[in-house]
């Protein structure tokens, strides 16, 4: 398990180097710009004008996946996955009978594949009558008033109940309330699935930061004996983590359960929803509610980009490979994102992330007042930006002479890792302010390129609001019922909300990546989850 953990205290030479590699080419970026308009204004304004392209070819093609994204999932959610499931029970006689049919729900063709697949004996597979679902839920000091609805959604999907292993693991450092939150969830749902479990994660132990992996893991450890004890098949089990706010699809389970069935890589795969932050939607504020929507957004792309795909925050593994694999990292407050990489490692590259296009709904962030709401969002998104500590991780096996995975192989992932964060921190401010510099740095006389710089900067950005329409159409589209306490008008704010875009890509997203990446590259890690804290309102 030691060549698969985040070095703690001291990391080495190279391991530093990848650390700092972020932040000094995020704010390489703009300061790049700065030297090169001070020797050629020209030279700086094509520099800039290759960013402002690049983000404009990026808006269309997000909008184009946005749309495909948002009617996938429409889609997926139409299908009786519970039927579908059902029928690899029996794979050859649903094949005899449904072959031939044409139909037009989603993956319907693909389904009679995989019924030949299966009926053919080319694979070995469980049943589905021998799939388990076990559900951990991590909760630190939530309220009843949150983590009911989320078990409440479990509870309601269409797997049987009597397949599902609730877990809520809980933290020590939540305190009595904690613990008598846990007693009574315990008892509420004591005798709806086949066991509802309750795991105390200690505090303080050894190795560990104060994160949400320890707990999980603490958790899966405790899980695994149990499942042994019950004679359950571990290979046949299937984890989900959600946190204590995440509220699932009533097919997701059905859905993950049919994929893990048909694929014979079942083992080396995860299976990732799509998150999407709409839960108290209505009731967030508007800051809030378009850093909610543009994160949905961001999620309903990765669908129709698995290269791209990664973990993130709920998704499923196999019990077995999590066991094999010492679980979810200890060491890291993006546990997440950072499982992609663990576990791509830990199978020598041969691991993927199946997309599950049906959604989890997450709280948009939302505490007591504007301003405690304002600095919870920021510490929120300086915690997933932290993810940048994976460059690190990635960097230091990738130059590795002993890599067990190709480098033409792991190369694009890592680029693509790093261009991601870098991208996240330095071209908003590039985009909003770079069209003046060429000019304002160069004291010769201004010449064409860089007197017309700024407006052709604006002309391009016009045109990019394209993409952003669409945004706004597909978030009304995505939006849950209006609640009944709202009136209309509620709606148009939901529309005049994105002119506050520009300034929060900047004050938000910009500035919560530059200030992770200045963490790493000071070496002052974040060692620390800063939970969010999941307010209901009234």
């Amino acid at each position: 398990m030691r060549g698969l953990e985040i070095p703690l205290g001291k990391r080495t030479k190279k391991y530093r180097f990848f650390e700092i590699l972020p932040g000094l080419l995020s704010y390489g970026m703009i300061i790049a710009l700065f030297v090169i308009s001070f020797f050629s204004p020209v030279l700086g304004a094509v520099y800039l004008l290759v960013l402002v392209v690049t983000v404009f070819v990026k808006a269309v093609v997000s909008a184009i996946h946005t749309v495909k994204g948002y009617n996938t999932m429409v889609r997926a959610e139409r299908v009786n996955w519970a039927k579908r499931l059902a029928q690899l029970e029996k794979p050859h006689e649903n094949y005899e009978r449904l072959v031939g049919r044409s139909g037009s729900s989603y993956g319907f063709n693909e389904h009679i594949d995989n019924l030949r697949m299966l009926s053919s004996g080319e694979i070995e597979y469980p049943k589905p009558s021998e799939v388990w679902h076990l559900i951990i839920m991590a909760a630190y000091n939530e309220g009843l008033e949150t983590l009911v609805p989320s078990v409440e959604a479990v509870r309601q999907t269409h797997f049987d109940n009597e397949k599902i292993i609730f877990t809520l693991a809980y933290e020590e450092r939540g305190g009595g309330e904690m613990e008598k939150t846990a007693k009574a969830l315990k008892a509420k749902y004591e005798g709806i699935f086949s066991d509802f479990i309750l795991v105390k994660h200690p505090a303080n132990l050894r190795g560990e930061i104060q994160g949400k992996g320890p707990n999980l893991t603490y958790a899966g450890e405790r899980m695994l004996d149990y499942v042994k004890k019950k004679h359950i098949p571990v290979e046949n089990v299937v984890v989900t983590t959600l946190d204590s706010d995440n509220r699932m699809s009533e097919h997701y389970l059905d859905y993950v359960a049919y994929e893990f069935v048909v694929h014979p890589n079942r083992q080396h795969l995860s299976y990732q929803p799509i998150s999407l932050f709409t839960n108290n939607i209505w009731d967030a504020s508007a800051p809030m509610r378009v850093i909610a929507v543009s994160n949905s957004f961001f999620n309903v792309i990765s669908t129709m980009r698995p290269h791209l795909l990664r973990n993130f925050a709920s998704h499923s593994q196999p019990l077995l490979a999590l066991s094999e694999m010492g679980f979810w990292s200890k060491r890291t407050i993006v546990e997440d994102g950072h499982q992609y990489w663990r576990s791509l490692f830990f199978f020598d590259g041969d691991y993927e992330v199946l997309s599950i296009k049906v959604p989890i709904g997450q709280d948009a962030v939302m505490e007591e007042t504007f301003w405690k709401t304002a600095k919870a969002q920021f510490v929120q998104l300086r915690r997933w930006d932290y993810g940048a500590s994976d460059v690190a991780y990635v960097g230091v096996r990738l130059f590795d002479k002993n890599r067990k995975i190709p480098f033409v192989s792991l190369f694009p992932k890592f680029w693509r890792l790093l261009d991601g964060h870098v991208t996240l921190a330095a071209l908003s401010p590039i985009v909003a302010f770079g069209g003046w510099v060429p000019m304002l740095m160069n004291q010769q006389p201004r010449t064409v390129v860089a007197y017309s710089l700024p407006s052709t900067v604006g002309l391009i950005q016009t045109f990019a609001m394209v993409g952003l329409f669409i945004t706004i159409l597909f978030s009304l589209k995505m939006l849950p019922p209006r609640p009944e306490k709202y009136k209309r008008k509620r709606t148009i704010l939901m529309v005049l909300q994105w002119v506050l875009m520009p300034l929060i890509a900047i004050i938000y997203q910009s500035a919560a990546a530059f200030y992770a990446q200045t963490r790493l590259m000071l070496g002052k890690y974040m060692e620390k989850f800063d939970v969010t804290k999941k307010v209901v309102k009234k």
